[in-house]
């Protein structure tokens, strides 16, 4: 079933058959051969010496994906590992130390490893959410989640309002961690390299949009149209497009949620639609690329933060 949308900027259309069928295609690649030859993310490899599923592991994944916006990757989890791996700026990584180091320091050691690009925004926003599980949880991001009842939903609408008051000013507990994208990947990375798989309502948890998830959304065919869009209201689409394409949908016995396509949608366009021509929609990897039954011909750009589409 597809459907039509008229826009204000133009007209899209969601084909949630194809999405369907793109869902069980590039799942079972992921799952067996991989994504252009990839099953592996950026943030599957953990520091050296850490246990999958400690604390330590936990504060990792947290805090570097907190800073995950307008980055590349790879580079983001390699200056993390790196930032961890030095005794001298591994102390970034302890609620309890950012509480007590001066936010001068702070600026100063995340910049060592280029963990920070925005030197003052990521190191505000990586000392407040530090300082917010030490104040409220005793350092462990597990006391909030289990404040939560272990229930994405909750979890998800916590980190959009909890504030707290500094020098009389409301500030948000979770910068950054509350936003539409980063909060549903949060919770998918604490599932898929954490360990915590009782987490509840993970199927109502919208699946994290960045550029790659878009891209990959469009160039497929599941989102298609003529329209020039933000990409925050492309979002939206891409979002409900997964959200109705997996409804439902069973693959080797077991039940697919939006979460489970983030991996694989995000390693197509990585390593495979990155490759396409943004006006006819040729493809470099076209021959050797899992989904390119798929592929659809036309205009898919995304340049700062707008899309434009002809397809």
């Amino acid at each position: 079933m597809s459907i039509a949308i008229d826009d204000e900027r133009g007209k899209i259309v969601i084909d949630n058959e194809i999405g369907k069928k793109v869902a069980e295609r590039l799942y079972s690649s992921f799952s067996t051969v991989g994504i252009h030859g990839r099953t592996a993310m950026p943030e599957d490899i953990a520091p050296n010496s850490v246990v999958r599923g400690s604390l330590d592991h936990i504060l990792f994944i947290t805090l570097t994906v907190s800073i995950d916006y307008q980055r590349d990757a790879p580079s983001l989890w390699e200056s993390s590992r790196k930032t961890f791996d030095d005794p001298e700026t591994r102390y970034l990584f302890d609620p309890k130390l950012l509480h007590e180091t001066p936010s001068r320091k702070i600026i100063e050691d995340m910049r060592k490893y280029e963990l920070s690009k925005k030197p003052q925004k990521d190191a505000n926003i990586w000392r407040t959410i530090g300082v917010t599980f030490y104040k409220k949880w005793e350092g462990d991001p597990r006391n909030f989640l289990k404040n939560c009842n272990w229930d994405s939903s909750l979890i998800l609408k916590r980190l959009r309002n909890d504030t707290h008051l500094y020098n009389g000013r409301l500030i948000w507990d979770y910068p950054y961690l509350r936003g539409p994208k980063i909060g549903p990947l949060w919770l998918r990375m604490l599932r898929d390299n954490v360990g915590i798989t009782w987490l509840k309502n993970l199927d109502k948890v919208p699946i994290p949009v960045d550029i790659h998830v878009a891209r990959a959304t469009l160039t497929t065919g599941v989102v298609r149209g003529s329209i020039e869009i933000r990409l925050n209201g492309l979002s939206e689409y891409v979002r409900k497009a997964w959200f109705e394409s997996v409804k439902g949908l069973d693959i080797n016995n077991g039940r697919i949620i939006a979460l489970d396509l983030d991996d694989p949608l995000w390693l197509l366009s990585k390593y495979g639609c990155s490759n396409r021509d943004k006006t006819t929609g040729n493809c470099q990897v076209y021959n050797r690329c899992e989904a390119r039954e798929f592929c659809i011909k036309g205009k898919v750009k995304i340049e700062n933060g707008v899309a434009e589409l002809e397809t």
